[in-house]
């Protein structure tokens, strides 16, 4: 009996300390989690015309302009983190400039009543560090409006304006910038 007791004690005992040594480490969650929007929205749907990948920083009181400088100069990640990308699964007409299909990294330059966005060729890169404008695609305007309620955490959106003409929105605060998209159609077809 003695024996039947110490052998399930040195088993018991064995099995507590190897959980220990076989745990895995998680880091802990990110406040600025990863989103992925996308046209159209339907997971069923998997012809898509476009699809962001993006970190979703929050305000937490803070000032929109404080995180996302109105500047002249510096570009923003458009984002939190790695800066975020946009692939066109389609060639396409984004704030009515030609971009061939392919993954970009998407820049921002706010304003007051008009942001720049920016398509740029180099990829997987963290924040807006390394940004070159030699690498830049295209340039183009956002237009700038005003929400109704406060967006706490940065957000991307697509509303279907008309046929194959769509409209992107980022939103956060009380800023909302909005820029066309639509699918090219060769016309040679």
């Amino acid at each position: 009996m003695k024996k039947t007791i110490l052998l399930f004690a040195v088993l018991a005992l064995s099995i507590l300390s190897s959980t220990d040594t076989f745990a895995q480490k998680f880091p802990r969650l990110d406040v600025s989690p990863l989103d992925v929007a996308a046209y159209p929205s339907d997971w069923r749907n998997s012809d898509k015309l476009v699809r962001v990948i993006y970190g979703r920083p929050q305000l937490k009181g803070r000032a929109l302009s404080s995180l996302a400088e109105v500047s002249d100069k510096g570009v923003w990640r458009t984002g939190a983190n790695e800066a975020s990308e946009i692939t066109f699964f389609k060639d396409v007409l984004f704030g009515g400039e030609s971009v061939k299909s392919g993954t970009y990294t998407l820049f921002s330059v706010p304003g007051d009543k008009e942001w720049t966005l920016i398509l740029s060729n180099v990829r997987n890169v963290w924040g807006h560090y390394t940004y070159d404008e030699k690498d830049d695609v295209i340039r183009v305007p956002g237009k700038v409006s005003e929400s109704e309620k406060s967006i706490e955490a940065f957000s991307i959106v697509f509303n279907e304006v008309e046929g194959n003409a769509v409209t992107m929105h980022l939103g956060w605060g009380n800023t909302v910038v909005s820029v066309s998209l639509e699918e090219e159609v060769d016309l040679e077809e």
